[in-house]
């Protein structure tokens, strides 16, 4: 499944690059590189110019484009790809799966969960603090989805979104 230099850049991320200071911080000992080059070691797809910021958490078959970024404290789950030149806010969450709760008369911890259903972020996407896209969806090139939204469905192409369920509130062309 995992070869033994993903398992070693996983250990090595989760027990001091996560850590490191913010990127951008005046003395950031290099943590934008050192960061971006462990992921590069453990995860499925790494573009250049990577910025993974500090406390990001992810899941080791993530794809990753040119000049994107995970923000501070983001949660991405199995089975996200995100293109190039995606910004993105602080402490996001991406989800891919959701728990079984169909039978009532089994409590829903005890259900377990369902299958896996893939995350796509288009190119030249920003995504604003604290923003919670959920399993399944698409969000098209060129989109902005405005803070603390939560993506229920996909997002076409050039919009703007935001709210709870997040809705178009414009386009961008």
């Amino acid at each position: 499944m995992y070869n033994v230099k993903q398992i070693i850049c996983k250990v090595l991320y989760v027990s001091f690059a996560k850590y490191l200071p913010k990127s951008n911080s005046r003395i950031s000992l290099g943590a934008k590189k050192i960061r971006g080059g462990i992921a590069r070691g453990m995860i499925k797809y790494a573009g250049n110019n990577i910025n993974i910021q500090r406390g990001a958490d992810f899941a080791m078959d993530l794809c990753i484009g040119d000049n994107s970024g995970i923000g501070v404290n983001c949660v991405i789950s199995k089975g996200v790809a995100i293109g190039n030149d995606v910004m993105m806010g602080p402490e996001c969450i991406i989800y891919t799966r959701n728990h079984n709760f169909e039978n009532v008369n089994i409590p829903m911890r005890e259900q377990g969960y369902k299958e896996i259903e893939p995350v796509t972020i288009g190119s030249d996407v920003w995504i604003g603090s604290r923003v919670t896209i959920l399993p399944g969806v698409t969000i098209g090139n060129g989109c902005i989805i405005g803070a603390s939204a939560v993506v229920t469905k996909d997002v076409p192409d050039y919009a703007v979104v935001g709210g709870n369920p997040a809705k178009i509130l414009k386009m961008r062309k």
